[in-house]
């Protein structure tokens, strides 16, 4: 068991693009009384049916830039031409809930090393080819966007050793179930973190083969 499981700290839920992060958070968050999300600060506009504090908070680029300047985030990025970021003071708790992070690999590094007490969690697809139909649009993407996500896939998914835990979500039960376990601090309960590890090495080699072949793959 990590030092953090079990506790109070927030928990970061990541993982390649695709792979059910949202989805395995809402189903927690569902949860009121044990999990609550962190509500992210955001330069852009709302949209339709967004409520200010609950959805996001919607900050000017000047006022999210003293933020930043101030160490108020867990983790932030500029996804072109707005900035999104997690504040600190998002991820305190206190209410006996633990907080839900849903977020890349690149933010949780950064809240990494900005909140000791964050638990973080890796999910895995359960097959190459479940990624692979993933990032490619069920095939109604184009083929150098599809490799360009293989690439930033393979990229994060050999970040799987900074993780606390690794969990395929093949199933959203099961992987609600043993991130329940995580919170409580039921480490066994996760599953093989050394089979879950082996599954993300096969899954970098199997993407490393693809973008060998170009993507032929998708033509088949």
């Amino acid at each position: 068991m990590t030092p953090s499981a079990g506790g109070d700290g927030p928990i970061v839920l990541a993982g390649p693009t695709g792979v059910g992060k949202t989805t395995v958070a809402r189903a927690l968050a569902a949860d009121r009384g044990r999990f609550v999300f962190s509500v992210s600060a955001t330069t852009r506009r709302p949209r339709p049916g967004e409520r200010d504090g609950a959805d996001y908070e919607f900050v000017s680029r000047e006022q999210f830039e003293r933020m930043v300047d101030a160490g108020e985030f867990a983790e932030w990025a500029r996804v072109h031409d707005r900035m999104y970021g997690t504040p600190l003071r998002n991820l305190a708790g206190g209410d006996g809930r633990r907080v839900l992070l849903d977020i890349d690999v690149q933010g949780a590094a950064q809240v990494r090393g900005n909140v000791p007490s964050a638990v973080f969690v890796f999910l895995l697809p359960p097959s190459l080819g479940t990624l692979l139909a993933r990032l490619s649009g069920r095939g109604t993407e184009p083929r150098d966007e599809v490799a360009r996500r293989l690439r930033v896939a393979r990229d994060e998914l050999a970040r799987v050793p900074e993780f606390d835990y690794v969990l395929v979500n093949d199933d959203l039960d099961a992987t609600v179930a043993a991130v329940r376990a995580i919170a409580r601090g039921d480490a066994g309960a996760a599953g093989s973190l050394r089979a879950a590890r082996g599954t993300a090495e096969s899954l970098c080699r199997g993407i490393a083969t693809l973008l060998a072949r170009d993507l032929d793959i998708l033509s088949e």
